[in-house]
Order: structure tokens, then C-alpha cells, then sequence
């Protein structure tokens, strides 16, 4: 995890970086004595954690947090208890370090920051997987739920689409370009300017056709290398 230390005190910016260096979790690559100059350096590079000084002259530090869109999480450090409440207004902020800085206190700060990210990573798994799990369609104004594994294929028919399933074939006033971006990419592939293929369901492939059930679907030169990229080869 990419960091930088924002401080005007030479020494509190060395203790940081010292304890940075015993852990594998956060590596400074950049460090300054002016919060100005950071805004500088954060409007060409990226970085995921920035400790982060309050009192600073003619800049504090909650004055650099509101001149950032997407600020990346943030350490605050001070040696005033007295802005923890405000602190924590900001959902950057991880934690809230009082000087001097304790080794133990500091390991306790990265722990609590790595936890934050393993429930983040762990949400958006379960998010993709609940979002990839089906779909709703509107059909005569009904709403109706496709699992989207029992998805054969989608083909284009004007200003409809037409998804086929194991069960049933559902006509949709949308486009294929809408779809694709709901269907999963490692199970869905678009082989055709009219057809987007479940790749699980393929039975045979021969010239520049598929076979998915009894439907024989083109495959156009511009997809076809994409396609047998894709396919499990013996």
C-alpha cells in the first residue's frame, strides 16, 4: 500500500516513515513539510494512505481533506485530542494518532486499516456475486427474473432483444449493449454484432459458427480469436 507523510515537523515525519519501514503493509513514497505541496503531487500521482499532520501553518489538515474529490484513506496525527470528534466527520479518516507516536499504537493503526480493507474487498465480492446471480427483464409490463447461468444466448432484433433461455425465450425492448454490461464477462462473450453467447453452452464450433442447443450462431473474424482464447483448448 502506496503512502505519503504530510508534516511540517521534520522529526514526526522521520518517526513515521521509520515505522512505516518495519512493516510490509505501507511503503512512503513520497513525503512533505507542506500540505500545498502534496495537492501538487496528488493532482499527477495515486496513492492509498496518507498520514496526515492537523496543525500545519496557513494550511491545517482538515483544510486538505475538503480540497479533495476522492481522498484515499487518511491517518490523522496530532498531538491535540481535542479534534477527534471532528476527525471522524470524514469518511477517509481511519484513525486518529496522538504524539509521540508508540510503536504498538501504530501496528494498531495499520491493523484496524487492514481490516477495513478485507470487509471492503469481502463486500464487493458478495455484491458481484448477488449482482451476477440474475437479472429482471420487462416483459408487458411485468418484471421477470432470469437466472443469468440458464442464459443460452441473447440475439439483437431491431430495437429488441431476443434472451433465450433453458425454458423459455423472452423478447426485451433494449439493446445488446445494455445487456452486455449486466451479463458476466468470464461467462459471456459477444461473438457477433447480433448475438451474445453463454460460453458454458456451446456444443460444437465449426467454421465460423457456433452450435448452443439446436440454434446455429455466426461468429464474426473480428471475434472468433477472441473466442477460442476464452475456450479451455486440449
Amino acid at each position: 500500500m502506496n503512502c505519503i507523510i504530510i508534516d511540517d515537523d521534520a522529526t514526526a515525519r522521520l518517526i513515521i516513515k521509520q515505522l512505516c519501514s518495519n512493516s510490509e503493509q505501507v511503503s512512503v513514497v513520497e513525503e512533505f513539510s507542506s500540505a500545498i505541496d502534496a495537492i501538487k503531487y496528488l493532482n499527477s500521482n495515486e496513492v492509498d494512505l496518507i498520514f496526515l499532520d492537523i496543525h500545519m501553518p496557513t494550511f491545517s489538515g482538515f483544510d486538505f481533506i475538503q480540497t479533495l474529490k476522492s481522498p484515499p484513506k487518511i491517518i490523522l496525527s496530532t498531538s491535540d485530542k481535542n479534534f477527534a470528534l471532528q476527525a471522524f466527520e470524514y469518511e477517509c479518516v481511519v484513525d486518529y494518532l496522538v504524539k509521540p507516536i508508540t510503536k504498538a499504537r501504530f501496528n494498531k493503526s495499520l491493523h484496524k486499516l487492514a481490516s477495513l480493507e478485507e470487509a471492503k474487498v469481502s463486500n464487493d465480492s458478495y455484491s458481484s456475486k448477488e449482482d451476477s446471480s440474475f437479472i429482471y427483464v420487462s416483459v408487458d409490463r411485468r418484471l421477470i427474473k432470469i437466472n443469468i447461468p440458464d442464459i443460452y444466448f441473447v440475439e439483437a432484433k431491431g430495437d429488441y432483444i431476443s434472451i433465450k433461455t433453458q425454458t423459455k425465450n423472452y423478447i426485451v425492448h433494449s439493446t445488446l449493449k445494455k445487456i452486455e454490461d449486466k451479463l458476466p464477462q468470464g461467462l459471456f462473450l459477444r461473438i457477433h454484432r447480433s448475438f451474445i453467447i453463454n460460453i458454458s453452452q456451446i456444443i460444437d464450433i465449426e467454421d465460423n459458427s457456433v452450435l448452443i442447443q439446436k440454434s446455429v450462431i455466426p461468429i464474426s473474424r473480428s471475434n472468433k480469436s477472441e473466442l477460442m482464447k476464452r475456450l479451455n483448448l486440449l
